[in-house]
């Protein structure tokens, strides 16, 4: 859908035309008793409307285009789905139109005033990240609350969509669940993806199987990830990962990953690849089913301790292989703690809670993210240069879901803030 018709969807929904405007191409006169439902999925966009079009009142769906001749276009002539609208709206009228069973359709230029399209024209051509930047700090501060405790909720549902769909693939085993989710946020960001991958070619089980050895777990998670093929490499722990890898692979049936997959370019070496996983592999040894002791620890300090553990002693020394270091501790920070409390822990807490009914739960990861601190970010610093200072992490995670959802898909019509701003007399003055 291009913007044109976007905006035309919005005046209708919110009756932003004058009234007394909408006309038939024949000369009746529609009066709206009720827009409809808009259809966000296949079919007419607004289902059950009630319009009265000359002195006959007709209930039914109503159909939006830029222009008349894209009815054609989508083939909804051919389509009997289409045979229930009742009045189709149009910025600009290049034909008539007949559903498939060959009868005219009622069609009225949808009118678009001045100022709306001027704001909207301003919201959505803007090349800025966010292009009601000059506005929003001066906005009614009540209107934008609302607005972040709904984007907040928004992103857990959309991280629940995510959950349910690796429940399906792991027959709802929720510790497999929380090791694959766990294990793709030790990416934090820009490795998530290949961190992800790993955890979802290498089963909990296997691990699980040697959490008495953590060398054996090294060696699972280091050769899985494609990090242990160089064979020229002369370190001696490297050899012995190596070996126990080519044994382990073959006991599993395992095939590695592409090493190169796994990126440290621009990245800081505390946080290479290579620490991550050596992070990760002592948390697991210790952990084991973390999963169910999530559940039962309920204070976010005690939370944090589940998850930070120190990696075995040659990474003290090294943040990649073969190469020394000075000596320095390698266990998770507190804000990365956060971060795993943030991306993990709160949205696992909030679709387990739906899936058992169990409401506490999705109330515990609510007051966690109102507990833990606001993440700092490009995405999230974006909003506070234009003075939208996030107080808590529920905040900084509605403020990458209105970023990431609305801001770069540039769907300000479908946004509170932009909802506010297109019929604003000052966004062009």
């Amino acid at each position: 859908m291009n913007s044109q018709e976007q905006l035309l969807h919005y005046v209708w929904k919110y009756r932003l035309y004058p009234r007394e405007s909408l006309v038939t191409t024949d000369g009746c006169r529609v009066e709206v008793i009720d827009p409809g439902e808009q259809n966000l999925h296949a079919g007419p966009d607004f289902f059950n409307a009630k319009v009265r079009i000359g002195e006959v009142m007709w209930a039914g769906n109503v159909e939006i285009h830029g222009a008349s001749s894209e009815w054609y276009l989508h083939g909804h002539h051919l389509d009997p789905v289409y045979n229930s609208v009742v009045l189709h709206l149009t910025g600009r009228v290049n034909k008539e139109v007949v559903n498939q069973k060959g009868e005219r359709v009622p069609q009225s230029v949808l009118p678009l005033s001045e100022k709306v399209r001027e704001n909207a024209d301003y919201l959505l051509h803007s090349d800025h990240p966010l292009p009601c930047r000059d506005f929003i700090a001066e906005m009614d501060q009540r209107l934008i609350r609302f607005w972040l405790d709904d984007l907040s909720l928004e992103r857990l549902e959309r991280k629940c969509e995510e959950i349910n769909s690796h429940l399906q693939r792991f027959n709802h085993s929720w510790d497999e669940v929380f090791y694959v989710i766990l294990s793709r946020n030790f990416g934090f960001g820009l490795n998530s993806r290949p961190f992800e991958l790993l955890a979802l070619s290498l089963p909990l089980n296997y691990i699980l199987r040697h959490n008495d050895d953590l060398s054996m777990i090294e060696a699972l998670l280091f050769g899985q990830a494609g990090l242990l093929e160089d064979s020229e490499l002369n370190d001696p722990y490297y050899r012995r990962l190596q070996s126990d890898y080519r044994f382990l692979s073959t006991k599993y049936g395992l095939r590695c990953m592409e090493g190169f997959l796994f990126r440290k370019m621009r990245i800081r070496p505390y946080s290479f690849p290579h620490v991550r996983i050596a992070q990760l592999a002592s948390l697991l040894q210790h952990s084991g089913r973390l999963f169910s002791t999530v559940l039962e620890t309920e204070n976010p300090v005690r939370l944090m301790e589940l998850f930070r553990y120190e990696p075995s002693g040659y990474w003290s020394t090294h943040y990649s292989f073969g190469t020394e270091s000075p000596k320095t501790t390698k266990s998770l920070g507190d804000a990365s703690l956060e971060i795993l409390l943030i991306n993990t822990v709160a949205p696992i807490l909030f679709a387990y809670g739906r899936s058992t009914d169990r409401e506490e739960c999705c109330e515990r990861a609510l007051r966690l993210l109102h507990t833990l601190k606001p993440e700092r970010n490009a995405m999230v610093d974006t909003f506070r240069e234009v003075g939208i200072q996030p107080a808590n992490a529920s905040d900084s995670q509605a403020l990458i879901q209105l970023r990431k959802e609305y801001c770069d898909r540039k769907k300000c019509l479908y946004c509170r803030i932009g909802n506010t701003l297109l019929t604003s007399p000052e966004i062009n003055q």
